[in-house]
């Protein structure tokens, strides 16, 4: 599968997480809302609705222009596609990725004894080999690392086999490793546990609370077909927010209750315009 077909499953695959929504034309108005929005970047419902026929229901593929594909890739988390093309990695191609693992003789230095664990996770689409000059020459534990380092462009160290970010050496945690959350208005967002900020109101992380629960901002986009059973709400002082997972309001605390169709059609609905979209 193509990069940039993957790139258009992984969008439409966030979009039906945090929306709730699992139709052609309900994922590509609530896409083209939110990168409005929130990106501040144009890209039609017509457009979204064009990559889903043509990359998922026709499994086909079709040029997208570049500073589309950087937008669609900073969507999903990624600084552009050039990021998401060397990085992503989809689980099922986990068996395409190849393990070296560098051990030391006990009686080096120090230094080197603290290389005895590292587990090289090379992520490339061409099959790793090791050059012939270095099987010659014997090069030393630095020297390997960093020919790996330069030949691939794409090395993640683990120590001890916990993970650290990407990057040379970066096994070191150099880095301070975010094991904590908070909430950011809208969704949960990474914290470094020792951070003072008083404004925060850090929790430890919980990586699926992280990723499926957030506040659905564009309340006008629900209906009782795509929201009942898959959104919660809380009411406040007479306002409703509704929300993609059970728990509390992280805003104000209030306990989180099954949206009903009373409420979708009360507090949400859509208006005239996003009703064409539909049909």
């Amino acid at each position: 599968m193509s990069k940039r077909k993957l790139l258009i499953h992984e969008v439409f695959k966030q979009a039906r997480e945090e929306s709730g929504k699992d139709t052609k034309n309900g994922l590509a108005a609530y896409l083209w809302s939110y990168f409005e929005d929130k990106l501040d970047f144009k890209i039609s419902d017509k457009t979204f609705s064009r990559y889903y026929e043509t990359f998922i229901e026709k499994a086909g593929d079709t040029n997208i222009e570049p500073l589309k594909q950087d937008k669609l890739s900073q969507y999903i988390g990624y600084k552009d596609f050039a990021d998401f093309s060397r990085t992503f990695v989809k689980k099922d191609e986990a068996a395409n990725k190849t393990t070296v693992k560098i051990s030391v003789d006990k009686d080096e230095e120090s230094l080197t004894e603290k290389l005895s664990n590292i587990i090289i996770n090379i992520t490339n689409e061409q099959h790793f080999k090791m050059p012939e000059f270095i099987k010659q020459n014997g090069l030393g534990i630095m020297e390997i690392i960093l020919v790996i380092s330069l030949v691939t462009g794409n090395v993640v160290f683990s120590n001890s086999g916990k993970a650290t970010p990407q990057g040379f050496l970066s096994g070191f945690d150099s880095q301070p490793v975010k094991e904590c959350m908070y909430w950011d208005e809208n969704e949960y967002k990474l914290a470094d546990c020792k951070d003072k900020n008083p404004l925060l109101d850090l929790k430890p992380l919980n990586s699926d609370r992280m990723k499926f629960f957030k506040r659905i901002t564009r309340k006008d986009t629900l209906t009782v077909e795509n929201a009942l059973g898959k959104t919660w709400y809380s009411k406040y002082y007479g306002e409703v927010e509704f929300f993609t997972g059970d728990g509390t309001d992280p805003n104000n605390g209030r306990e989180l209750r099954k949206s009903t169709p009373f409420i979708i059609d009360k507090y949400a609905g859509k208006p005239e315009d996003s009703l064409q979209i539909e049909q």
